[in-house]
This record gives C-alpha cells, structure tokens and sequence, in this order.
C-alpha cells in the first residue's frame, strides 16, 4: 500500500461554497484526503459537515467556483449515481436499507447483477457471500435485513460501498447507535479497510474516537474552513478551539451546591416493568444532579420511561414533595401535571414534529394556557414566547417560522428543552441530553443544567458518556441488568470517578443504593 503521508490527495475539494435562499452553509471550504487515511471532520452542529458530504456524495450541488479533484482530475458530481461511479460512497446516520429484503439485494439494490437480462441472484449472492466474509461479518447474504441489529445493518451499508470499489468512503456518526463492544469490532473494519487503502472520512464529535482513529482533522467552523491538524499535532484544546472559536477550560463548570441540596423533591419505590426494569428505588431532592449510569441494556431508559408514567410499571410508587403521598401516574400527562417532565433520548422519533416550526415545537404544550377567547391560539404570544427561547438557550435559527427538521441535532435538542422549560418542572429527567451533538453545544446544555440546580429543580441526567455523568452529577446511582446496585458520591463516601462507575455497572465491586 503507498504510504500516504507522501502520495498525493486522492480528494480534493477546494473552494466549496454553498448557499441556500437567506443561508450561506459554505463558504470557501477546503479538504483532501489520501488513500490509506482516515481523515475527521469536525466542528459544531451546523457548521457545514453535512452539507459539505452532501455535495461530495452528489446530493447537492455546489456554488459556481467549487472544484472536487479525484486522482488530480477534475471530477464532475452532478448526482448520487455520479458519486458512486467515481467511487464515493456515504453512509449515514440513518441508514438507508430495505429491512423487506435479503442482505444480498439491498447490497445490489439499484445495481444488480444480470444473466441472460435476467437478475442473477445465484450470482449476486454468491459474489456477496465473499464480501461479507472478507469483512468478518456473522450473517450470510440470504439474512432479510430486518432480523439484524443496527451494528450489522451497519455493516451491510459498508459492504455495499466495498462491493462496488468504494475508494472514498465517508462515515457519519457512525458509532451513535452502537455499543462499545460493537464500536470496538467497527474500529478495527475501520483500520482494515484503511490498509487496503480507502480513504475514510470520518465524521464524529467524541475526542475519544478521533484520538483512535484519525491521521488528519479538519475543522469546519459557521460553514468556514479553520484548518488542518496532522495526527502529530492533535490535542483535544487545540480542537476544542478551532471548533468553538472559545476556551472551554470551564466545560464542565458547576456552579450550584450540589453537595448542600434541598429537600427530598422525588422518591422512587420498587419500580419494576416484569421485564427490564426489577424493584429500583431511588430519591432526589431540590437543586440536585442526580446522575443514572450503566451500561447499554442495563434499564436506565426504561426506568426512566416507567417513572414518567410512558410505559406501564408492574409494581413500584412514586412520591413527590416529602410528603409522602402517593402520585398515581399512570399517563405521561400525569407526570406532568405532577411537575415530572422527562426529555427523550429519541428527539426526532419521540419529541420533536419535524414538519412544524420552531415556535409551534416550542408551544405546543403551552399554548391552551393563553390562547384567545373560544380557543384560538395566541400567535403573537407564542413568538414572543420563542423568540425569548432562541435567545436564552442560544439556539441557532434563523427565524421562529423556520421548520425544526431543518435545524441540526443541537439546536433541535434546545427546540425540545425549552419546550419543558416554559412548564417550569419541579423534576427534569433527561435521558442522553447530549447524544449527537456538538462540543459547543454540550458546553451550553452543561451551563442550562448547572442553572435549573440553582433555581432548585431537581434533575435526573442518564448518559452513556461517563466523563459527562462524572463532570455534571452531584451523585450517581448505577444499575446493573434491571436493578440498582450501588451509588457513588453524596452520603456514599465513594468518589465519583469513572472508574468506580464502571466497577459497579460491571460487577466489579459491589454497594448498595440507598435513599437519601
């Protein structure tokens, strides 16, 4: 394989420019990458990654100006099919599968092999059948896409690109969905596929993983170009500020007294589904950060659903204030006539309307509350009312008019949060509040939590990021398979580290909960 520090840029995008109608996405953007890279590209939720892989995928075209290189020759990307001719390939966040159909057909889907102008399918899956083995997969190519995970589904998506002589693959959050046993066996397809010389661009806001993999990282920052660091130059502040334009060195900053909270606010009592969730108990008081770890499958999401009244408990009580009385949730909304709001880890399948406006998603809870006479919406005050929200959580839109759908994964996550904040809740349960966004704006949801503590609201944070869990919470509970099976910081004695986390989660050390 030629060494790629030293052959020249199998891409290369100069000049990329992007405007839509009122939105300059890019301006000026530059990228190149070689054979046998794995080349990241960061920057905050709207700073242009997405668009900049869409117009090298083919589905946007660029401004006049822009040049994309492959080889050195000027390359002409007019249409996905283009791209996939000159060998890019792009796989998404959201992939792109027929789940109806065998492994083999969505791999030839659009592309299929013929014999006598007939589909070969003898033909397609036996050349199949030798892709999915050079890339170790566990599944044959006759396997209907919908009995696979998301990791193998994944994997599929990859096969494809390599069936067809992908020599650009580009990779979007491809770790998201994944657990860490499943993102451990996709970094080394990854470092495979980058010795039989793919270029890889690899898009990702963990540090973790660009420590891992990446060669070169290019940061893109409000759709500009800010520079190129080799792997010899990395280090986690210089990117932190070229992504930001900021120091972060107070990232995770708490300012209220966790250590000195309120009042009991919420107890928990042998909660329990019948499935995945067996007797939990656990309490939180006022200006409290109170923090749910595990590991993936261990129930904190179910838990949290069965306090939130989403899905139906067995067994188990809620009560709230300190006084002991009994909430009889049943329903979502009783949680929240309660004071109990609970932000999803789902946002675009399970709390956002895609298809509305910014002001309408931040509304739409609390609009009957001063809608005219006879029930008309008070569309002056649910603006203002929005308005107000862009500005306090920083929420980057244009316009309140403007659809959700089109905001990036941060700025639709602070749509969602202001919306429970207008119900101003006694409790906030919020599960993975971070996932899929930007440093910046993580940075900012920090800042949020740290205020809703010091205004007295006790907050509920389930994270599958541990240096999150241990840099926001007061105190932990950890579960383990359905149950709660010990606690770390506040009256435990035992410090907040990740390492005590995951002993816990593991099974590697033993404590009991306990209820303060």
């Amino acid at each position: 394989m030629p060494d790629p520090v030293t052959t020249a840029p199998l891409l290369e995008l100069r000049g990329i420019s992007k405007t839509f109608p009122g939105v300059k996405a890019l301006q000026n953007v530059q990228l190149s990458a070689r054979a046998g890279q794995v080349h990241a590209l960061m920057g905050e939720n709207g700073a242009g990654k997405s668009t900049l892989m869409k117009i090298l995928s083919g589905a946007y075209m660029p401004d006049a100006g822009a040049e994309i290189r492959i080889d050195g020759q000027l390359a002409h990307i007019d249409g996905p099919l283009a791209a996939k001719n000159l060998g890019v390939s792009v796989i998404y966040q959201e992939l792109s599968l027929a789940p109806n159909l065998s492994v083999a057909e969505n791999i030839f889907m659009g592309r299929p092999m013929k014999k006598g102008g007939l589909v070969d399918r003898a033909g397609m899956t036996a050349a199949c059948a030798d892709t999915l083995r050079r890339l170790g997969a566990d599944f044959g190519p006759t396997t209907r896409v919908e009995t696979l995970s998301i990791a193998q589904r994944q994997l599929v998506e990859i096969a494809r690109a390599v069936q067809f002589d992908c020599r650009i693959l580009v990779m979007d959050e491809p770790t998201t969905p994944l657990s860490t046993h499943e993102t451990d066996r996709l970094f080394v397809l990854i470092r495979k596929l980058r010795a039989e010389g793919l270029a890889i661009l690899y898009i990702s806001h963990r540090m973790d993983e660009i420590d891992e993999l990446a060669d070169e990282v290019t940061v893109l920052r409000d759709g500009t170009y800010v520079g190129t660091l080799s792997r010899a130059d990395l280090s986690r502040d210089k990117l932190v500020k070229m992504m930001v334009g900021r120091d972060l060195s107070g990232f995770y900053r708490k300012e209220h007294q966790g250590q000195h909270t309120g009042a009991q606010v919420l107890a928990v009592h042998d909660m329990a589904d019948g499935r995945r969730v067996r007797g939990c108990s656990l309490a939180l008081h006022a200006g409290e950060v109170l923090g749910l770890a595990g590991l993936v499958g261990a129930g904190r999401t179910e838990l949290a659903r069965l306090i939130f009244g989403a899905d139906e408990r067995t067994a188990g009580q809620v009560t709230l204030s300190g006084s002991g009385a009994v909430l009889d949730i049943r329903r979502p909304i009783d949680a929240i006539r309660a004071g109990i709001l609970y932000l999803t880890e789902d946002r675009k399948g399970q709390g956002l309307f895609l298809d509305l406006s910014v002001r309408d998603n931040i509304n739409v809870m609390i609009s009957p509350r001063d809608a005219h006479a006879g029930g008309v919406m008070d569309r002056k005050r649910a603006f203002e009312r929005a308005r107000d929200a862009i500005a306090q959580l920083s929420i980057r839109v244009a316009s309140p008019r403007v659809n959700v759908g089109a905001l990036s994964g941060g700025n639709q996550q602070k749509v969602l949060l202001a919306r429970l904040l207008e119900l101003a809740p006694k409790v906030l349960i919020l599960d993975e509040p971070t996932r899929g966004v930007d440093i910046g704006a993580k940075s900012e949801i920090y800042r949020l939590i740290d205020e809703l503590a010091r205004r007295g609201v006790a907050v509920l944070v389930i994270s599958s990021e541990l240096a999150e869990v241990v840099g926001v919470c007061d105190r932990v509970v950890v579960m383990r398979e359905g149950r709660l099976v010990g606690e770390v910081g506040g009256a435990s004695g035992v410090a907040i580290t990740q390492e005590n986390i995951v002993a816990l989660a593991t099974g590697a050390a033993t404590a009991e909960p306990t209820l303060h």
